[in-house]
């Protein structure tokens, strides 16, 4: 029995004592009340605080409703023992059998243990890196490209329809620096003032007249920059797709800003004109933003004709909204924490919910230390850090890892040392193998013949350190939901950290073994803990798998 199944238990118990007349509740029986793992063992194996939430609107107190509740769920199946505590808590012990199915129930679930419906029917599109096509990706954009994938997976794991959107910034003076860059590198000239520098943009010119030989015979001028422009822009663009598929991060929308311009900003605009939000003053056009809390108005066209970068930003959100999002989730910069005011401006001035249609994160930066001192220039790029070279250096598991297990809002600080440790005092490591030891458990099993049983009997696994097992299991999908709820992914790390922990102890007790020991028989026992074994394996896995980080079966 799990958390759920207990929730469900006691809003079930609850409609009982409505029907019957027992309990009036005048705002309805509660969809679901919160069950949770006691701290204290002595608690029993789960508690919640209903009673206390629900007394003042049942015109009773909490410990009278606490014991009318305890008596309905002492005859609900599977489970042992009620007690009411303190001024109302439900302390709820469940029998043996009905913890140990937990179990079964996992490894019939197999990968899609811990999902859940708890978002369905939303449609999100998550946009989590927004970069120029003008170099390799860099730290700047690693936390991003973890936590935003992340966000992504928990969400689709409670049931939202989710898109992985990149936005390629491939429009301005930059891209213009970016070509000719490449264009003086080609020809041995040099780099102009404010151009690209660094090793990667000799090699970029290499590439570009390997794949294109017939721009070494364009005459100079401007259509030459611009040929070597664009060819340089899909071999950039191409590397930097290639370093996030190696990074388990996988887009299905590389969406360019260019198209924005291409009709689609002013088509945006002028949608929004009917919404009354738009003015037009001092020959430029502009969004009232303030009527929505904004500190100023927002220009979206200059009097010289030019589109400003907030028009851009409406009619992107514009766009997205055509083609179907219900909700906009944007992860951006620390530098960007100014912009959220504007972004929900401009999305009431669309018409649309701001607290609803657009959710706005703002992560903190990260440092990468070596020896006690920050790493701060590649040897490729010059003066950043390029994902590439990080991965080469931490590894993509640990460095995934240690950026999806703290909260994203916070400033982060990596020691490539600590994260790449082969210990138990290094997370990454110490989680996966957990899920390594679970496999060879498994193994060890089959050389000895044993199997999964046809019969399996849940109420074996009665040694307090298999309840304590079942019940770290059980709180898998609820730290889904909750990751998926908050945007916190950091969640199913930490939760990950602290199951192998309860797991490790199981394995530890000499009284839990699962495999016979000299020349005992296998026995049922023994075949029960192996389906505890099995369960710990998937659920290491699935919680892996949210990370975007791998479940080694050796190491």
């Amino acid at each position: 029995m799990n958390p759920a199944q207990l929730s469900t238990a006691v809003v079930t118990a609850l409609g009982s004592l409505v029907d019957r007349g027992e309990l009036t509740l005048p705002d309805g029986v509660p969809a679901e009340v919160t069950v949770e793992r006691p701290r204290d063992k002595g608690h029993g194996d789960y508690a919640t605080n209903v009673a206390m939430q629900l007394a003042k609107k049942a015109g009773t107190n909490p410990r009278a409703l606490g014991e009318l509740l305890a008596t309905e769920l002492r005859q609900g199946e599977g489970i042992a023992a009620v007690e009411v505590a303190g001024p109302g808590f439900l302390n709820i012990t469940v029998e043996a059998g009905a913890q140990g199915q937990v179990a079964a129930d996992i490894v019939a679930a197999g990968a899609a243990y811990g999902t859940n419906d708890a978002q369905a029917g939303e449609t999100v599109n998550v946009e989590f890196i927004s970069a120029n096509p003008t170099g390799p990706l860099h730290l700047g954009h690693t936390r991003w490209a973890v936590v935003g994938d992340a966000i992504a997976r928990v969400l689709e794991a409670a049931g939202a329809r989710v898109t992985r959107e990149f936005y390629i910034n491939d429009r301005g003076n930059q891209m213009q620096l970016f070509g000719a860059s490449v264009e003086a590198r080609a020809f041995g000239e040099p780099v102009p003032e404010d151009g690209y520098r660094g090793a990667y943009v000799s090699d970029l010119a290499e590439t570009v007249l390997a794949e294109h030989p017939e721009l070494a015979d364009l005459p100079a001028g401007p259509d030459r920059t611009v040929a070597f422009r664009e060819a340089a822009y899909a071999v950039q663009l191409r590397e930097q797709q290639e370093s996030l598929a190696r990074f388990h991060t996988v887009f299905d929308v590389w969406f360019s800003e260019r198209t924005l311009h291409d009709g689609d900003v002013v088509a945006g605009l002028e949608k929004l004109r009917g919404q009354g939000h738009l003015y037009d003053a001092d020959g430029a056009l502009w969004m009232r933003t303030t009527d929505f809390g904004d500190d100023r108005d927002r220009v979206l066209l200059r009097t010289n004709g030019e589109l400003t970068y907030f028009a851009s930003d409406t009619a992107y959100y514009v766009n997205k909204r055509e083609r179907g999002f219900d909700r906009c989730l944007y992860l951006l910069g620390a530098d960007h924490h100014g912009y959220v005011g504007r972004l929900k401006a401009m999305v009431a001035c669309a018409g649309d919910d701001p607290e609803h249609n657009i959710e706005v994160l703002i992560g903190q930066l990260v440092k990468i230390m070596r020896g006690g001192e920050e790493v701060r220039l590649s040897k490729r790029a010059g003066e950043i850090i390029t994902l590439d070279e990080l991965m080469d250096e931490i590894g993509v598991d640990a460095l995934r890892y240690s950026l999806a297990r703290y909260p994203s809002d916070s400033p982060l600080v990596l020691d490539v040392e600590e994260i790449t440790r082969a210990s138990s005092d290094n997370p990454v490591y110490y989680v996966q193998y957990g899920h390594a030891r679970t496999c060879r458990m498994m193994e060890n099993a089959s050389d000895l013949g044993m199997s999964l049983p046809e019969d399996y009997d849940p109420s074996l696994l009665t040694h307090p350190r298999d309840g304590e097992l079942l019940r770290a299991l059980a709180e898998f999908p609820r730290v889904v939901a909750s990751a998926a709820e908050l945007r916190e992914p950091h969640r199913v790390a930490r939760y990950l950290e602290d199951m192998t922990a309860v797991f490790n102890k199981w394995y530890d007790t000499k009284e839990c073994r699962m495999l016979p020991q000299g020349d005992e028989p296998v026995r049922p026992v023994n075949e029960a803990r192996l389906m505890l074994v099995v369960a710990a394996r998937t659920v290491l896995a699935n919680g892996l798998g949210l990370l975007g980080v791998t479940a080694p079966e050796r190491m």
